[in-house]
């Protein structure tokens, strides 16, 4: 599966941006599909996943901000990122797995290119 992400942009502290990851050709709803993020001079972090039963699960640090959400319809998962902090700007990438347990470990075997969020202070 190929995925695109974007949505990507410029915010102040405090504001929000929503994120998107498309799908193609495959689908999407069958897949666990992640968010990940890596800031300059970080390592790549997990941030949040949703199953292809809908569920969800979220890191401490964007527990309350952030919120994942899946369009079916659309072949598109969603990031909802509120109370946007300055600690949070990174490239966000998305990927998905048949297996929740590779995006758990940060091992996803499909990966988006990646978009890149700038909060500023």
């Amino acid at each position: 599966v190929q995925l695109q992400a974007s949505g990507g942009g410029l915010v102040e502290t405090g504001g929000s941006l929503r994120l998107s990851c498309v799908a193609s050709p495959k689908r999407l709803d069958l897949f666990t599909v992640g968010w990940f993020r890596q800031a300059p001079g970080k390592e790549r972090e997990g941030v949040s996943y949703i199953r292809a039963d809908g569920s969800t699960f979220y890191e401490e640090f964007v527990q309350g901000r952030f919120t994942i959400s899946r369009d079916n319809a659309k072949n598109t998962v969603y990031l909802e990122m509120n109370s946007l902090k300055p600690e949070d700007t990174a490239v966000y990438y998305c990927a998905a797995d048949l297996f929740t347990s590779r995006v758990q470990s940060g091992g996803p075997r499909n990966w988006g290119q990646g978009t890149l969020v700038t909060v500023s202070s």
